[in-house]
């Protein structure tokens, strides 16, 4: 077994460590999620508590560790005799992104619960994890039907699995400890509510903290037993610190002062339900354990307040995590008055003790996080469309807004939206638009396996196994089953898509208002398509060329980030827009050929610039429409005179136009619209 880099030798991450040994001190805070960019030490920062973690006392041989003095009744290994229990270090389970749901929960052997009637159960990770720690790398990547197992765990305490009829109950609390870089995606809103405390990390920009870091590091990889033996005092003095606050935990005192405090932060910021309150109580009291006092004070409500409130009060995926600190200040100071300590009684910002590894990358104490520089601007255009015929007033007439490059405008307020789906049947990534073959779903039939089986479907099994009970010398009541005689469920679920989004941004979009409108309709269907679990991405076209604003991603926010600073302005490159898309799709079969496209165009369906502009995008719609992949064009034409140009692109394509009020849910025009794939038979 490899040796574990020292908790204690990690370079600044104030944050991040405090929130992890908070966890240490009082398992009930409910575990962190730790959100930050690549190389910053996550998931080093997880492996290395491990070692700080106190022991735990198990019934031998259990392999659920049970706890000697109050075993679970309901253990499967039970019921256990009274016995002494055996000390070992609690466990640190990681759970890969790519985990089968039987090596999450646990696998019953099929064969012999049919035959034999015997609950043969082999125990998976969540049993593992049971006193010890859950480790999620890449957490907001993992599959839905895993975070549904996983929620049902945390918040039961126990896991469950049912195979036709047969079950079994073993009882699951952990730690859950998750990381996650946030351009790749966020969290679903269930699961994120379960962690505790959120983190926010970034790399250190001074350059002595940086040269440390890496000096540290090439140490410990030429050298980690060395390395470790060098930071084995420190170690061993913050474990104890640990197994401290622990013994003193019980004794803090929460008074009724500090408890309306907590009450009114929470109120103030609007967060829902009353699981924050609890958790920031249970954090203030472990703030207090850990600076050795046994009454807790408003700085360490504070001090809770910015690590267990800033995921919980989104609204929306778009909204980036984070507290108004000085509205956290004024709603402390009304609800009770701030109470004066002097420096030893202040939460220790730097939980190793130790003063050398500088002040932080995490910083801010959990406040808000730095903002990535996500904007890109397009390049510049060339004077404005006119279209003909536009009456003078109206948003398409010529004027200044069709001009060179407007600055961007804000977005109207987004709506819900109709579901756009692929037609036909995939077999792409679970998700929520499309419909497809999945491990999750209604029933549709059964087959023979394909290697181990997941989804039994007992009907068929024993039709299959029924013709050969004489042969096989059946004598008793259980029915003789074989290998053979297996069948595999076939289920029908949803899956997720690549929504890719084509936006004209040319000048003939420029009217402020008419752009509003168009960016809060794409933000709707960004946000539709965070909850349905697509990867989008974005390509935008104006003046005299496309770009990809977004590659294909996980992260929808990002996307909205980019939309937000769109500029318009300058011609319309439409043929551009739609071969920029094909270059994209194409290079995204070749990742994932497994995941069905679909392409909205946002546009009135004007072209210009170049010769034939009009004949040059419809051939480009044919390149589309001959490679199958569904379309959906969202028309932003208005305006007293409408040329229908919208329509007759979605015909070149072979999908459909809506407009911008027939995208709404609530709209009189339909309730949901199937794309038309080309080729599709009528």
């Amino acid at each position: 077994m490899s040796t574990p880099y020292p908790f204690t030798a990690i370079v600044g991450q104030d944050d991040l460590r405090l929130g992890l040994l908070l966890n240490a001190v009082s398992p009930a805070v409910g575990g962190v999620l730790v959100r930050g960019e690549k190389g910053t030490a996550k998931s080093t920062a997880v492996r290395a508590l491990a070692a700080l973690v106190p022991e735990v006392s198990v019934v031998p041989g259990c392999r659920f560790s049970c706890d000697p003095v109050s075993p679970d009744p309901a253990c499967p290994d039970g019921p256990h005799a009274e016995a002494a229990g055996v000390s070992r270090a609690a466990r640190t389970v990681e759970l890969p992104v790519g985990a089968s749901e039987d090596r999450l929960v646990g696998a019953l052997d099929i064969e012999r619960a049919l035959s034999e009637g015997v609950k043969a159960f082999e125990p998976g990770l969540l049993a593992d994890a049971h006193r010890g720690i859950l480790y999620v790398d890449e957490v907001n990547l993992l599959h839905d039907h895993l975070v549904d197992l996983l929620l049902d765990a945390a918040a039961m305490g126990a896991s469950y699995v049912e195979r036709e009829g047969v079950s079994v109950r073993h009882a699951a609390r952990f730690l859950l400890v998750g990381t996650m870089n946030p351009e790749e995606g966020e969290l679903r809103p269930q699961l994120l509510d379960r962690f505790g405390l959120t983190v926010e990390v970034a790399a250190s920009r001074d350059t002595d903290e940086r040269v440390e870091v890496v000096r540290r590091r090439l140490a410990y990889d030429d050298d980690p037993e060395g390395f470790a033996a060098r930071w084995a005092g420190e170690e061993s003095a913050l474990r104890e610190r640990i197994a401290a606050a622990r013994a003193l935990l019980p004794r803090v005192v929460l008074g009724d002062g500090v408890l309306r405090q907590i009450a009114a932060t929470c109120a103030a910021f609007e967060v829902d339900g009353m699981r924050a309150d609890i958790v920031m109580a249970r954090t203030a009291t472990a703030l207090a354990a850990w600076a050795g006092r046994e009454e807790v004070t408003a700085d360490d409500v504070r001090q809770a307040a910015l690590l267990a409130l800033p995921h919980r009060r989104r609204r929306n995926p778009f909204d980036a995590p984070g507290l108004d600190e000085d509205k956290l200040d004024q709603t402390l100071d009304e609800a009770g008055p701030r109470e004066n300590s002097d420096g030893d009684d202040q939460p220790d910002p730097d939980p190793d003790g130790g003063g050398d590894d500088g002040g932080g990358g995490g910083g801010g104490g959990g406040g808000v996080p730095p903002q990535a520089d996500g904007d890109r601007t397009p390049p510049g255009g060339e004077s404005g469309d006119t279209p003909s015929g536009a009456p003078e007033g109206s948003p398409d007439a010529p004027g200044r807004s069709t001009g060179a490059e407007q600055q961007p405008v804000a977005s109207a307020e987004p709506f819900r939206t109709k579901m756009l789906s692929v037609p036909g049947l995939g077999e792409g990534a679970a998700g929520r638009r499309s419909r497809a073959r999945t491990e999750h779903g209604r029933t549709t039939g059964a087959r023979r396996p394909q290697g181990a089986l997941t989804k039994l479907h007992l009907a068929a099994t024993v039709q299959a196994a029924a013709p050969h009970q004489r042969a096989r010398g059946r004598s008793g009541r259980g029915l003789v089953v074989r290998r053979d005689d297996l069948r595999q469920a076939t289920r029908e679920g949803r899956e997720g898509n690549l929504v890719l989004f084509v936006v004209d941004a040319s000048g003939s979009m420029a009217a402020r208002q008419r752009m509003s409108a168009v960016k809060g309709a794409v933000l709707s269907l960004l946000l539709d398509a965070y909850q349905r679990r697509d990867k989008v991405g974005l390509v935008t076209f104006r003046g005299k060329e496309a770009e990809v604003a977004l590659p294909p991603t996980s992260s929808v926010d990002a996307a909205a980030s980019r939309l937000e600073s769109l500029p318009t302005g300058g011609r319309t490159p439409l043929a551009a827009g739609l071969l920029k898309a094909h270059d994209v799709l194409r290079v995204e079969r070749l990742r994932d050929p497994s995941r069905r496209p679909l392409l909205v165009v946002v546009t009135d369906g004007r072209a210009t610039g170049g010769p034939e502009p009009v004949a040059l995008a419809g051939r480009a719609g044919r390149l589309h429409r001959s490679e199958g992949t569904a379309s959906v064009v969202v028309d932003c034409e208005s305006g007293y005179v409408r040329l229908g140009l919208a329509g007759e692109l979605a015909r070149e394509l072979g999908g459909t136009a809506v407009t911008l009020d027939e995208l709404r849910a609530d709209s009189i025009a339909g309730l949901v619209k199937d794309v038309t794939a080309a080729g599709r038979a009528a």
